[in-house]
């Protein structure tokens, strides 16, 4: 039987709770449920009463052979015993035929809020009897107990659980899950270890991956002993013994959006000229942390782009569920409401990381922008002051060109006649001088030419006179070289 007795959820509890119309409702009440496990000899009345004392949510019953439970009225009185305040609660049985089963649960139902099938005791004798873990390899005789007990029972609000044991093969255990959930079973509690493992450690891996296979509430159970142990195997495993808050990576997208928001609301005040931001932008801290700025900016895209997908793939998972041939036949309102709510966590994720990585697109082009519409303002101001100085210079020589011109006039109009008369004098005057200059120059070039024709003879004199000079010199030569042959003979 079950040694260990807890189940997963949030952090605190609300002293003030409506009161719940089904067990089920435990499981999306926000706080962690703390479920009493069914112990031989030990899970009766008193022992409840007492656990009931200090916050237990949920309590079981010692399992109970639910062949001899219909059976024996003795069986029934000495197995079963219960009072007003003992709820909700939750009777175990072991069975093997799915019509004995719904017997007992019909007897069970006007003083219990619910019955739990029994795969997962591993003692021997039971598993001889054809109870307990050997049931865990008949997923069509579990599937047709949980049937049988949904349409016999009158209350709708009465809850049909099992509690499993998983396979060594995890794929047969999933197999029988989802058989049960279509079955219509309230909720799955999966005890983490094999037929035959007793003190070994829990796969918590195992039943993560079997609670993402289903979208009931599963419920952890094995090595929980205290309440550390709960939230330790919760954040591992994820089950629904809690309602669960936004998870971690969620709460730092949505905090993420939200900083996203306030800053483009910041950015886009018009009161805030872009020159302002630019010289924001400009500080030391900035320029700084400019190196790792498209570092940071992919970073944060790939991890924006992978929440997004893998909430696309949420949201399809529990969309496929929710239009599936099996809704409308759903035996309890509770599993749909456990779909739904599901379905819309993974769409606000999906709006939170789509949202977030769109903004942070337009939060990045805003700010280029910025900084271009700051240049360009930039840019302007300066051609600005150009153009103004410019302009002042043009005006000023406009004026003194005016100016000018209005002297130029009146200079023109009184001087007019008395320059004329003037000039006149003084330009034959010059034409005079002229004149004389050109007859004193005419004369003084026939006299240079006269000395260049002097000139000229004196340097044909003075050739012929050194051809004549040289033909001596050469003569004396020949003289002197006849002289010294003769007296050597």
């Amino acid at each position: 039987m079950w040694s260990e007795n807890t189940c997963l959820s949030s952090p605190s509890r609300e002293i003030l709770q409506p009161p719940l119309r089904s067990p089920t409702d435990l499981f999306h009440s926000g706080h962690i449920v703390k479920i009493c496990a069914p112990m031989v000899r030990y899970s009766k009345l008193p022992f409840r009463t007492l656990v009931r004392k200090y916050n237990c949510d949920l309590c079981y019953t010692p399992m109970i052979i639910a062949a001899d439970f219909v059976r024996s009225e003795k069986a029934r009185h000495s197995e079963f015993t219960t009072n007003q305040g003992d709820r909700p609660l939750i009777v175990q049985f072991a069975a093997k035929e799915a019509q004995v089963l719904a017997d007992a649960a019909c007897i069970v139902s006007p003083f219990a809020d619910g019955i739990d099938l029994n795969c997962g005791c591993p003692q021997r004798w039971a598993m001889a009897e054809g109870y307990g873990a050997c049931l865990i390899n008949k997923p069509e005789l579990v599937q047709d107990m949980v049937k049988l007990v949904k349409n016999q029972v009158e209350n709708p609000l009465f809850s049909v659980s099992i509690k499993i044991r998983i396979h060594d093969d995890l794929k047969r255990t999933i197999d029988l899950c989802q058989k049960a959930e279509a079955a219509g079973v309230s909720w799955i509690t999966v005890h983490g270890r094999n037929v035959e493992e007793r003190h070994q450690p829990v796969h918590c891996d195992a039943i993560k991956i079997i609670k993402e296979s289903l979208s009931i509430p599963v419920v952890a159970n094995g090595d929980m002993k205290s309440l550390k142990d709960v939230e330790d195997v919760h954040q591992i495993t994820g089950t629904d013994g809690i309602a669960k808050k936004m998870t971690f990576q969620w709460t730092a997208v949505a905090a993420f959006l939200y900083a996203e928001i306030v800053i483009l609301l910041i950015l886009c005040v018009p009161i805030i000229s872009p020159l302002r931001w630019q010289k924001v932008f400009t500080i030391r801290i900035w320029s700084k942390l400019a190196n790792y700025w498209n570092k940071a900016f992919l970073t944060i895209i790939v991890l924006l782009i992978v929440l997004f997908l893998d909430a696309v793939r949420e949201v399809r998972k529990y969309s496929s569920i929710h239009s599936s041939d099996k809704t409308p036949h759903m035996p309890t309102p509770n599993a749909f409401d456990h779909i739904q709510m599901k379905l819309f966590r993974a769409q606000r994720n999906l709006y939170i990381s789509g949202f977030s990585l769109f903004l942070w697109l337009v939060l990045r082009r805003t700010v280029s922008l910025i900084t271009m519409l700051a240049k360009e303002m930039q840019v302007q101001m300066t051609l600005e002051t150009e153009i103004a100085g410019t302009s002042e210079k043009a005006k000023k020589y406009l004026e003194e060109n005016e100016n000018l011109q209005k002297a130029l006039k009146e200079k023109k109009t009184c001087k007019n006649e008395s320059l004329s008369d003037a000039e006149n004098e003084q330009m034959k005057q010059k034409v005079e001088n002229l004149k004389e200059e050109l007859k004193k120059m005419s004369h003084a070039l026939t006299k240079k030419s006269d000395e260049i024709s002097e000139v000229k003879k004196q340097c044909d004199y003075l050739k012929k006179e050194y051809d004549h000079l040289t033909k001596e010199h050469i003569k004396m030569l020949d003289q002197k070289c006849e002289k010294p042959k003769k007296k050597a003979q």
